[in-house]
């Protein structure tokens, strides 16, 4: 990052820090315009969940493997970077949820996280199914005896919900996924809701349990504990160069399907 800024001349108008520094992160962002991230999807959601309070778009500068969220190659950073500093791209907002845990028979929270790609609850480090009563807006849906539940965002679709089984979705729909993993029985296919959909998961069968968020922030979950999932405050927000079609090309290059689409598909 400091070779990025040597290049560009913004000493003077940058500040720099590990995503790891929440608190210093966060004094700084009432003054910041834009967030440049040079890591992978993970740096990005870390950055996500202290940014996105503050409305500020943020442009990744891929160096991970895939890079979903990302929008420049290393190589090209120098060159590109400055057309987003002035202010001219798309500006692409993703819908966040929020995540609140509460315990037996209290109403008050001991929890509540944000997320912008999934809240799963399952298993911990024992290989046990869990039996995991699942509700939307009050009503049964259905009690999962399963690995887990995922509760997606269309930015999740293409994360954990993906390699479960479940669709991938449009990135700015704004849209809930609840996905299985593993179901031993019952419903197995993943159940798209609309934005203002209210999920609860409560652990059902007396054992204990784990809850991820964005695949880094683990919390034990105990017996009958439950979790209330609901679109998020904020919203994540990404500058783009290119048109929201250009999702398609991206996606097929990013999984690797390109290399099968026959020259002709390849150059459309």
């Amino acid at each position: 990052m400091a070779d990025l800024v040597d290049s560009l001349g913004l000493h003077r108008r940058c500040w720099s820090s590990s995503v790891d520094s929440t608190e210093e992160i966060r004094e700084k962002l009432d003054k910041t315009s834009l967030i440049v991230v040079a890591g992978g999807d993970g740096t990005i959601l870390r950055t996500v969940r202290i940014s996105a309070p503050f409305d500020v778009p943020i442009v990744g500068i891929n160096l991970g493997r895939i890079g979903f969220m990302t929008e420049l190659k290393v190589e090209e950073a120098v060159e590109k970077l400055p057309d987003y500093l002035e202010g001219n791209m798309r500006v692409e907002e993703r819908m966040m949820l929020e995540a609140t845990v509460t315990s037996g028979s209290e109403r008050r929270p001991r929890m509540k996280l944000q997320a912008l790609n999934e809240v799963v609850m399952g298993r911990g480090s024992v290989a046990r199914l869990h039996d995991i009563n699942t509700t939307v807006d009050g009503e049964p849906l259905a009690n999962y005896r399963a690995d887990a539940v995922i509760v997606s965002t269309a930015t999740g679709s293409t994360g954990y919900a993906l390699s479960a089984g479940g669709s991938i979705i449009y990135p700015e729909a704004r849209i809930v996924l609840v996905q299985p993993v593993a179901a031993h029985i019952g419903l197995r296919d993943g159940l798209v809701l609309p934005e203002e959909s209210v999920i609860e998961l409560t652990l059902n069968d007396g054992h204990p349990g784990m809850l991820s968020v964005d695949g880094f922030l683990d919390s034990s979950m105990n017996a009958n504990d439950t979790v209330t999932i609901k679109r998020g405050p904020h919203m994540a927000r990404f500058l783009r160069a290119d048109p929201p079609s250009s999702f398609y090309a991206s996606l097929t290059r990013r999984l690797g399907l390109a290399a099968r689409l026959s020259p002709g598909l390849q150059d459309m």
